[in-house]
């Protein structure tokens, strides 16, 4: 299978000065971190006023190329490298507002920025300052950052935005679709001021191929062009990009699916106590693992489903997902490391109930217990989003309670990964509209083919809120068949309020306010909705505050014919003072 590849030169120089205050790295790891992390280059410059800046632009080319790669996989590159430079920025003011320059910020811990992360068939670019990257793409070079360098003169200037200055940073992003044979040059100002774009062409079409004696040769015609600065250049080659097909169907592909098992029989380092359940999709055991005595649960897919890819990919992803979320409300991956020899899944067991049992046993559950199903339930959904991971299939049998209580969500086949996602081609099209979670749970905007977002998973957790406290839905079947938006503006939230059940209505305002149609106008984070179950919005209140006469009445009118006491006494003074 094809995937990226790269080839890379980079050369740094301190020229006419003493001290070399620019820094420049890359991390080409091999896969599977490739295809999950991509391949990261980095560039930085020291401002000159400043003796430390060298500390500053090491330190920040080193601290993006080492912290990115211990970010969570499923974050995306843009939150990923974001963080990092969020945090490096952080350490740098810190450092200068420590020093003898806490007041002087041109003699502080500053410099430049600029990086670019080649993931599967895009780049994603980050910056800050005056370095610069370049495209060079069938004859034609692009300057693909813009300049933080305000000028106050034909002379002098100063620069707007860089690492460290502020205790805040602004960090430009830009995507960018990759093409075979693509040419990135990254160069810090001591190059580039002295080198135009047309030179830089000319030096590069006479280079032999080697990158880095042509970032060398960039270098040394800087020098003669009258360079009195550092100067460093990186340069970046695309020579090959990877199908679209993720690596986890790649894994997929190149394992057999297991037999139909049953008790007793001796599985891939397994003993089968039992099949738990079975459908036309999986197969679901409880096994024994013969080497730690664990026990666990084994879902295996189904024969019919060998030559479906994406569904393969969906089953594993559910183990992936597991391994990297840390949430006592999200199952977790079995502990076994050995190699396996068939397609399959293996997580822990959760001791317990479905949640769709439970609510056959329980019909009519008090508020306060739909309210802590509810707080666990958001709590396991928060520790997926904080991972950028989307649930996507909340609903009741993919919910475990055990007996005293403990809500654990135990099936994330339908969850989507911002991090594998942009391992697609073309991710931003196309995958939305295929809708994996059930109808009644879903949010409105898969059905018109949007992606996903948190508030989403909000949806999906109001109406199974609703649905606990009533047994019914807020908008009964009519969801799944709004395929536009003219007709989700049709939908009318049916009151949970009825003369059966004990519920405040504020707590019906709540679950109105998050089974909004538009996604905008629910609440913005599932601990605010959390938060409003158990006590009245503010807004509501407001809005459904009685006027003041009606609240107090008696003080009302003392007050009005106070007011026109006055008002009589103030006219009658008018009177006498004019006779």
């Amino acid at each position: 299978m094809t995937s990226l590849t790269l080839e890379a030169g980079q050369h740094t120089s301190a020229g006419l000065k003493t001290e070399n205050q620019d820094s420049c790295g890359a991390r080409l790891p091999p896969e599977p971190q490739l295809g999950l992390k991509g391949a990261a280059f980095a560039i930085a410059d020291g401002i000159s006023s400043s003796s430390v800046s060298a500390i500053a632009s090491e330190t920040a080319v080193k601290s993006f190329l080492d912290d990115y790669y211990c970010t969570s996989d499923g974050w995306s590159v843009q939150n990923a490298a974001e963080q990092v430079l969020k945090a490096t920025n952080a350490w740098l003011y810190g450092q200068t507002r420590q020093s003898p320059y806490r007041y002087d910020k041109d003699k502080g811990y500053v410099c430049t920025f600029s990086a670019a992360i080649f993931k599967s068939r895009e780049a994603h670019l980050f910056h800050l300052g005056d370095s610069r990257i370049y495209r060079l793409r069938r004859g034609s070079l692009e300057q693909l950052t813009h300049d933080h360098r305000q000028w106050l003169g034909e002379q002098h200037s100063y620069l707007s935005r860089a690492l460290g200055v502020e205790q805040q940073v602004e960090v430009d992003y830009r995507r960018l679709p990759l093409e075979a044979g693509d040419l990135f040059i990254f160069t810090t100002d001591g190059v580039h001021e002295s080198l135009s774009q047309k030179s830089l062409m000319e030096h590069l079409e006479q280079c032999d191929g080697n990158l880095e004696s042509a970032a060398r040769n960039l270098v040394t015609a800087a020098l003669a062009n009258g360079s009195n600065d550092n100067l460093t250049v990186q340069l970046v080659r695309v020579t090959s990009l990877p199908e679209t097909t993720p690596d986890l169907i790649e894994e997929a592909g190149s394992l057999p699916l297991p037999p139909i098992l049953k008790s007793g029989d001796e599985f891939d380092g397994y003993t089968i106590e039992r099949e738990i359940h079975a459908s036309s999709r999986s197969h679901v055991y409880l096994a024994v693992d013969q080497t730690s005595c664990a026990r666990v649960i084994l879902k295996t897919p189904s024969i019919d489903l060998s030559d479906d890819p994406a569904y393969l990919e969906r089953l594993l992803m559910e183990e992936w997902v597991a391994r990297r979320v840390n949430s006592a409300h999200v199952v977790r991956a079995a502990a076994t490391h050995r190699p396996r020899n068939f397609v399959y899944t293996a997580m822990e067991v959760v001791e317990g109930q479905t949640l769709r049992q439970w609510m056959t046993d329980n019909p009519n559950p008090s508020l306060e217990t739909v309210r802590n199903i509810v707080e666990q339930i958001a709590r396991g959904l928060q520790a997926l989003h904080r991972a950028e991971i989307l649930h996507q299939d909340l609903r009741p049998e993919n919910i475990m309670i055990s007996s005293a209580g403990t809500i654990t969500l135990i099936d994330l086949g339908a969850a989507r990964v911002d991090g594998i996602a942009e391992s697609y081609q073309d991710s931003s099209a196309g995958e939305g509209q295929l809708i994996l979670g059930t109808a009644m749970y879903s949010a409105p905007e898969y059905f018109l083919g949007d992606m996903g977002t948190p508030r989403s998973d909000l949806f999906s957790l109001a109406v199974l809120t609703y649905h606990l406290l009533s047994g019914e839905f807020p908008y009964g079947t009519r969801v799944a068949r709004c395929t536009t938006v003219a007709a989700q503006h049709k939908l009318r939230y049916r009151s949970v309020l009825n003369e059966t059940l004990e519920i405040p209505a504020w707590v019906d305002a709540t679950l109105k306010k998050a089974l909004q149609p538009n996604p905008l106008r629910r609440h913005e984070a599932l601990s605010e909705f959390v938060h409003d179950l158990r006590h009245p919005n503010p807004e509501y209140v407001n809005a459904t505050r009685p006027p003041l006469m009606e609240r107090y009445p008696v003080r009302f009118w003392q007050s009005v014919s106070g007011i026109l006491l006055l008002i009589i006494v103030y006219l009658l003074s008018l009177i006498s003072s004019t006779t």
